[in-house]
């Protein structure tokens, strides 16, 4: 996280198996100039379970797991993020909200700093809630990837 310039905080993070791209079906974390959308779980215990950003009154646990071994786990915090460039990860087939991509929590002992999700970037639910409460609706975020696109059309200077 840089405030004014400077690195004031760093979490470690996951993000797509598939690598980074734009493209809604890929898999792959967009890259580049999003914004944060909206902010979904404030007050929510760590570890409560999101289905379509909704919490479904479940506590994230090895015995819940157990019994959803299939489930792609999105828990205690969302932070939705919408693309701001044009045609590179805003509108049509690349939208980055329409993809439905967030920073969130995931269970805790799955590996940082290994491509494991469909596309969201996950943290350990300690950093997620952490970066939640420092950060609000409108917050840039820039997700950095394999050179970019030529040329960057409308995006933000």
């Amino acid at each position: 996280m840089v405030v004014d310039g400077a690195v004031e905080r760093s979490y470690a993070i996951s993000t797509a198996l598939n690598g980074v791209g734009e493209v809604q079906g890929s898999g792959c974390t967009p890259r580049w100039l999003h914004r944060i959308k909206a902010k979904v779980g404030a007050g929510c215990a760590p570890g409560t379970v999101f289905v379509g950003r909704r919490a479904t009154g479940e506590v994230y646990s090895p015995a819940l797991a157990a019994q959803h071994p299939g489930r792609d786990w999105i828990l205690s915090r969302i932070l939705w993020l919408t693309g701001c460039e044009p045609s590179v990860n805003r509108g049509g087939p690349v939208d980055t909200l329409r993809r439905y991509i967030y920073p969130h929590g995931c269970p805790d002992g799955l590996p940082m700093g290994v491509p494991a999700s469909h596309g969201c970037v996950r943290m350990t639910n300690a950093d997620v809630i952490d970066l939640f409460d420092r950060v609000a609706v409108g917050t840039w975020v820039h997700i950095d990837g394999a050179p970019a696109p030529s040329p960057r059309k409308g995006a933000a200077p």
